[in-house]
């Protein structure tokens, strides 16, 4: 796990040539730092670098840079429904009663979708 304040130690002593980036696993960054570090251009970025990471709380910096120490959360109580909404047995009824009193559906069909509800 990396920690904030090595990696601000290596910001400032060493980022001229990248140190804290390959610390923290970003080894592009810190080829790139080593290729221009004859420019001192690494160098002022890497102060900028200290500093932020001095001003960075834990959190922060752990959520940026130690993602992969921390799992996702498990939610135990998810309970997964179905996509087409169930009807009661009682409204099902009652509308098939209504459909046979219109006299949309015979009494035998009523009875036998009331045989396969129940």
């Amino acid at each position: 796990m990396k920690d904030k304040t090595t990696a601000a130690l290596m910001a400032f002593f060493l980022g001229g040539f990248g140190a804290h980036r390959f610390y923290l696993g970003q080894t592009g960054l810190g080829v790139l730092y080593l290729l221009f570090c004859w420019t001192l251009i690494p160098a002022f970025i890497a102060l900028i670098d200290f500093i932020v990471f001095l001003s960075m709380n834990k959190e922060s910096f752990d959520m940026k840079y130690n993602r992969v120490y921390f799992s996702q959360p498990i939610i135990h109580n998810y309970i997964p429904t179905s996509p087409i909404p169930q009807k009661d047995a009682a409204t099902e009824i009652e509308r098939l009663h209504g459909l046979m009193e219109k006299g949309m559906i015979t009494k035998a069909e009523f009875e036998d979708a009331k045989r396969k509800l129940l």
